[in-house]
C-alpha cells in the first residue's frame, strides 16, 4: 500500500537561498546607511609630498635681489679741461691715494703761469729796490742831520757868546743880528729836515706796503695757477678699485667733465628694491640674510628711499658684522628680508597645495597614512618656506603639501 509523503517547507536550499538573501539586504542597508558616501580618488603616496606639521619659531620674509655697491664712491671730475697726454693706469687697477691716473696738457695754463711768475719776480725786484733806496735815502738823511746838529750847536755857541758880549756893549747889534738869525735858520733847518725825513718815510713805507700787498696777492694767484698745472695731473683722492675710466691719449677733456669713478673696497652696501606693496612694512631697523660661500650673513636696513618707481623702492642694506671675503661691487645676493620678529608657531612646511585651495583647506593623514581627508584651515603669515597655522591643525599630525590641481572636488585620497 502507497505511502503518501508530506513535502518539507524549510529544505536546505529554500534555508540558504533565504539567508544569502538577508545577508544581500544587510549589505546594501549598510552601503546606503552607515558606509562612508565620500567622493574619493586613489593616489600614489610616490607622486605627493607629505611633510608633518610642527611647532618652531617663523620668521615673516619675502626674498629680495640686492646689488653689491660701494658705500663711498669717488667721481674723477676733472678742474681744469686739457688734452691727455698720458694714462697711467687702465680700469680695474688697485689705487692709493695720490697715485696719478691720467696727466693733462693745457698749453695756455703755462703761458699763464709763466707770465704771473715773470710779473712776481718783477714786483719782487721793485720791492727789493725800494727797500734798498729807503735805506741809502734814510742813510744820507741820517748823515744830513748829524751835520746840521753840529751846526746848530756850534752856531749856538756862538750866539750865546755874542749875546754877552752884546750885553757888555762889546760887539755891535748887527754883529750879534747876524749871529742870531745864522742860529734860528739853522733851527728851521733842522725843524724842515726832520719833517721831510718824517714825511719820505711814510712815503716809503706807503710804497713798500703796496709793493708787498702786490706781491702777496700775485704770490696767490701763483700758487693758485700751480694747483691748476697740478690738477692737470689726475690723481686718486682714496685708497680704492678705479672701476671705470674714460679718456683716451689725444682726447680733448673740458673743466667739468667726468672721467671715470674710483670705489672704496673696504665698505660695501647692498641695494636692494622691493615691491611697493611692503612699503608700509619696511623701516630702517629690518633685517636681512643671505648666503655666500656656504655661510650665512646679516644685513641691517640704513636707509629707506621712498620713491616708486616701476612699483618698486629702494633700500640700502648694510652688514652687521663679517663683510664675506670675494664680494665685488655689481655682484647679485639672493635676500631673505624680515618683515617681522622672530615668534613661535604651529608651523607647515609651503607647497602646491596653497595655489590650489588658497590656504583654506588640507589633506590631512589618518593614523594608518592609508588615507587623507579634507580638511579646513586657516593660514595666517607665511614666507618661501613656511606658512604659520592659525586653526585646523596640530603638531605632529602629516598633511599632502603637493599641488591638488588633478585632485577636482574629491574629499578623500586612498593612498597606495
Amino acid at each position: 500500500m502507497d505511502r503518501k509523503i508530506e513535502k518539507q517547507k524549510w529544505t536546505t536550499k529554500k534555508l540558504l537561498t533565504i539567508g544569502f538573501g538577508g545577508l544581500f539586504a544587510i549589505f546594501v542597508m549598510y552601503t546606503f546607511v552607515f558606509a562612508d558616501k565620500s567622493s574619493k580618488l586613489n593616489v600614489s603616496k610616490e607622486r605627493i609630498t607629505i611633510s608633518t606639521v610642527k611647532k618652531g619659531p617663523f620668521l615673516e620674509f619675502i626674498p629680495v635681489t640686492g646689488s653689491v655697491e660701494p658705500i663711498n664712491k669717488f667721481f674723477l671730475d676733472v678742474t681744469e679741461g686739457g688734452r691727455i697726454v698720458e694714462k697711467f693706469v687702465q680700469e680695474g687697477a688697485f689705487l692709493k691715494k695720490g697715485d696719478p691716473v691720467i696727466k693733462l696738457e693745457n698749453a695756455s695754463m703755462q703761458l699763464s703761469a709763466m707770465y704771473n711768475q715773470a710779473q712776481l719776480f718783477q714786483v719782487q725786484n721793485s720791492l727789493r729796490s725800494t727797500r734798498l733806496s729807503m735805506q741809502q735815502t734814510k742813510l744820507r738823511y741820517d748823515k744830513d742831520l748829524i751835520n746840521l746838529n753840529y751846526q746848530v750847536l756850534k752856531q749856538k755857541r756862538i750866539f750865546n757868546r755874542d749875546k754877552k758880549l752884546f750885553d757888555k756893549k762889546l760887539i755891535s747889534e748887527l754883529d750879534y743880528l747876524e749871529s742870531k738869525d745864522e742860529y734860528e735858520n739853522l733851527l728851521d733847518s733842522k725843524k724842515i729836515l726832520l719833517e721831510t725825513i718824517k714825511q719820505d718815510s711814510l712815503f716809503r713805507m706807503i710804497q713798500i706796503n703796496q709793493l708787498e700787498n702786490s706781491v702777496t696777492s700775485m704770490q696767490s694767484n701763483y700758487k693758485i695757477i700751480q694747483r691748476q698745472l697740478d690738477n692737470l695731473t689726475v690723481r686718486a683722492p682714496i685708497n680704492g678699485q678705479l672701476t671705470s675710466l674714460n679718456g683716451e691719449i689725444g682726447q680733448t677733456i673740458h673743466g667739468g667733465q667726468n672721467l671715470g669713478r674710483i670705489d672704496n673696497i673696504e665698505s660695501y652696501k647692498i641695494e636692494v628694491p622691493v615691491d611697493e606693496y611692503y612699503l608700509a612694512r619696511i623701516s630702517v631697523g629690518r633685517t636681512g640674510t643671505f648666503t655666500f660661500d656656504n655661510n650665512e650673513y646679516k644685513l641691517v636696513i640704513q636707509k629707506v628711499y621712498p620713491q616708486i618707481t616701476d612699483g618698486k623702492f629702494k633700500v640700502d642694506m648694510h652688514f652687521e658684522g663679517a663683510i664675506p671675503k670675494g664680494i665685488r661691487r655689481g655682484q647679485t645676493l639672493h635676500i631673505k628680508l624680515a618683515l617681522g620678529d622672530l615668534s613661535e608657531a604651529i608651523l607647515v612646511n609651503s607647497g602646491g597645495f596653497y595655489q590650489s585651495t588658497g590656504g583654506q583647506w588640507i589633506f590631512v593623514l589618518d593614523e594608518s597614512e592609508n588615507f587623507a581627508i579634507r580638511r579646513n584651515i586657516k593660514i595666517n603669515r607665511k614666507n618661501t618656506l613656511e606658512y604659520e597655522i592659525v586653526s585646523g591643525l596640530k603638531p605632529g599630525e602629516k598633511v599632502i603639501t603637493s599641488s591638488y590641481d588633478n585632485y577636482g572636488d574629491v574629499e578623500k585620497l586612498v593612498l597606495n
